[in-house]
């Protein structure tokens, strides 16, 4: 196992060397570099064939982050759960559920790249870049996930648990109490109040069967909340927990 430590990434002007920075971001070495050149790849940096007049262009995926975040999805949740038993021996499957759905969330994958500083490394298209596709939480929580499946490709699972441990551990260490889930908080706050349930609507499905892509609205309050995730339950999850931060804000938009 290569591993390198500490986190400190090379700068050349003032921007970071992708490869490199990666690496220290990762703390890991890796023996194909060709798996974390896909990793920080975002599909709009691969180029394809120009759309017919009056298409829109819409790239397969293919030689983008796209194939290793599903590998990396997996491997987290894999370590994330071993994680949790061993941390909290005397919880039970609900418990641990309601932790490992806020680790592996979006919101909390986006908040560790950033911090990482996942963005800089990022390869996009020129116009996305300008964009700011690197600062979506979509992109980065994608992302984080692509390079965490290069690892375990590179090097197995013991390189990918160093790394998880390490960019997880405030995480893992913020909730003494297992944090709830969004849609029950919302739930239990509308309860509370003498109000009817949220309403959750499709907005949009995109994509194959197998790799869909859902946008959900909700609403409560007056207020309104958007997500979107590869399954109708995470992307209700996450625009439960879009409503809840604009309610607490005092926002209806």
């Amino acid at each position: 196992m290569a591993v390198r430590d500490p986190l400190v990434a090379p700068v050349h002007g003032d921007h970071l060397s992708p490869a490199p920075a990666a690496e220290a971001i990762l703390g890991y070495a890796f023996r194909r570099p060709d798996l974390l050149r896909e990793a920080l790849t975002h599909r709009s940096a691969i180029s394809g064939p120009k759309p017919a007049k009056g298409k829109v262009a819409r790239s397969t995926g293919a030689g983008s982050n796209e194939r290793l975040e599903f590998i990396g999805d997996r491997v987290l949740g894999l370590l994330v759960a071993e994680w949790l038993a061993e941390r909290f021996p005397q919880e039970q499957e609900g418990a641990l559920g309601q932790r490992l759905a806020h680790l592996v969330s979006q919101p909390t994958l986006a908040a560790i790249a950033e911090q990482l500083g996942l963005p800089m490394v990022l390869s996009v298209a020129p116009n996305e870049s300008k964009a700011g596709v690197r600062k979506l939480a979509t992109v980065l929580a994608d992302a984080i996930e692509a390079l965490l499946g290069a690892v375990y490709i590179d090097g197995g699972l013991g390189p990918a648990r160093v790394f998880v441990r390490r960019a997880w551990e405030d995480a893992m260490a913020a909730h003494a109490a297992p944090p709830k889930d969004a849609k029950m908080a919302l739930q239990e706050l509308l309860q509370g109040r003498g109000l009817p349930p949220p309403t959750y609507n499709v907005v949009s499905r995109e994509g194959p069967s197998h790799d869909p892509l859902f946008v959900i609205a909700v609403q409560a309050m007056g207020a309104r909340g958007e997500g979107t995730g590869g399954s109708k339950r995470v992307a209700e999850r996450l625009a439960a927990e879009d409503l809840m931060r604009k309610l607490q804000q005092g926002c209806s938009s």
